[in-house]
């Protein structure tokens, strides 16, 4: 099956893109046009039939950013980073015969600037960079940057990277230009968005059953009565009913006193986004003041799934207290959740700066996934998950800090029947 692409552009980045995808079998790119990047927020309502969203610009994204988080839309953005920068300096200086000093750049991050110039030891006292950041821009006032730039006579040319400026600038009789879109960044945004669109229609796909009990519930039974007994299952039974609307799942009974969770996508999302804090299982503790077990499977087929979550209630036995496990379809088992796994922050982000030399975003994100999943082992495909980042990208970022001696293996895994086993990692503290 194709992944669908919903490209939002000028005609000349869309048509550029539409060519590309040309000779790949497994994308098709909906291209949707626009004279002015403000229209991208009534397009991307127009997309609704494809499988992820990409922006080729910094400011039809930001137009569009409010709806995407809104609506939790797949969505990824072609780099505007160093290389393009890198790229668009060679061309002022070959094809405009400008040199690269008296210049004025807008960019949305103006670290990428920062970073050209030391790399080409240049001198950045007569380059003026306007840095828009992430809000939401004002056309105008990036445009009156350069103008005044080019008036008090600090720049003899404008370096934009939205077009709107630069059609700004050339009524006003400044010389500009906007930056070109190199290839690789669009190659590398085409592999990005089939990467995240692949994975979410795996996690899609992925079917996960929950088996939920009382723990001990034949002893409580038999201290406290059937009457007692009954109102503790009804009482549980009423928590999960909620729990199954909020994550549009489906509640069963069995003779075994248990209940049973079916489900998809809304389960999945919340199990995973509460490895260290599981409310549903304080929840089930407030309401019935009795130990509860939860054992989730993940699995492609209903049967697996089931099976799997049979599994996980069984390490829910070890303990006296309420306890929840995952046993995922490759037969890991994650937790318990609910309880957190400490680590030292700190510690760990010296360690990525220093060691393993990420930036500070990345460190940061780390560190957040690392938390998120509750300091569980992950592998490199978990990496790409979370970032939404291609395979590549996360192998090269777990290479790091394997090097930096950041994390360290401490397993295996075997999701497919076929093909080598993937490593799994957990940070060295």
């Amino acid at each position: 099956m194709k992944v669908k692409i919903a490209v939002f552009g000028c005609a000349e980045i869309t048509g550029r893109i539409s060519r590309y995808v040309e000779n790949l079998d497994d994308v098709e790119v909906v291209p949707f046009v626009f004279s002015e990047s403000s229209e991208t927020v009534e397009l991307v309502e127009k997309a609704v039939m494809c499988d992820i969203y990409l922006f080729a610009g910094a400011l039809p994204y930001l137009y569009a950013k409010e709806k995407i988080d809104k609506k939790r839309l797949p969505a990824v953005q072609i780099a505007f980073d160093e290389y393009m920068i890198l790229t668009s300096f060679y061309r002022v200086r070959n094809y405009h015969n400008q040199d690269l000093n008296r210049l004025s750049i807008d960019v949305l991050d103006s670290h990428h600037v920062d970073e050209v110039l030391s790399e080409l030891k240049k001198d950045a006292s007569e380059i003026y960079t306007y840095s828009f950041g992430d809000d939401v821009m004002d056309i105008d006032r990036i445009t009156a940057f350069h103008e005044k730039k080019w008036k008090d006579g600090k720049a003899d040319f404008a370096l934009t990277s939205i077009h709107e400026v630069e059609q700004k600038l050339r009524e006003k009789g400044i010389p500009t230009n906007c930056m070109e879109i190199p290839m690789l960044n669009i190659e590398r945004a085409i592999e990005q968005a089939k990467s995240i669109a692949t994975l979410n229609q795996s996690k899609n796909a992925q079917i996960v059953a929950g088996y939920i009990n009382i723990k001990n519930f034949d002893a409580v039974k038999r201290e406290k009565g059937d009457l007692h007994a009954q109102e503790l299952l009804l009482k549980l039974h009423h928590v999960l009913l909620k729990y199954a609307q909020k994550t549009y799942s489906s509640v069963l009974t069995n003779s075994n006193n248990q209940f049973v969770l079916f489900g998809t996508q809304g389960i999945l999302n919340h199990i995973t986004n509460h490895y260290r804090d599981f409310p549903l299982l304080q929840e089930m503790e407030h309401a019935l003041s009795t130990p509860v077990d939860i054992g989730f499977g993940l699995g492609l087929t209903a049967k697996q799934a089931e099976d799997n979550a049979k599994s996980a209630l069984e390490a829910c036995a070890h303990s006296g207290e309420s306890t929840c496990y995952i046993v995922n379809e490759r037969n890991d088992t994650i937790g318990p959740l609910g309880v957190e796994k400490e680590f030292n922050t700190s510690e760990l982000y010296q360690a990525l700066i220093h060691r393993a030399r990420l930036n500070n975003e990345l460190s940061y994100n780390f560190i957040d996934f690392i938390e998120i999943r509750n300091n569980e082992p992950f592998s490199a495909n978990d990496i790409a998950g979370y970032y939404q980042v291609t395979k590549r990208s996360a192998e090269r970022t777990v290479k790091k800090l394997l090097a930096g001696e950041v994390i360290k293996v401490v397993g295996e895994e075997k999701p497919y029947v076929k093909g080598r086993p993937r490593k799994l990692f957990q940070i060295n503290q």
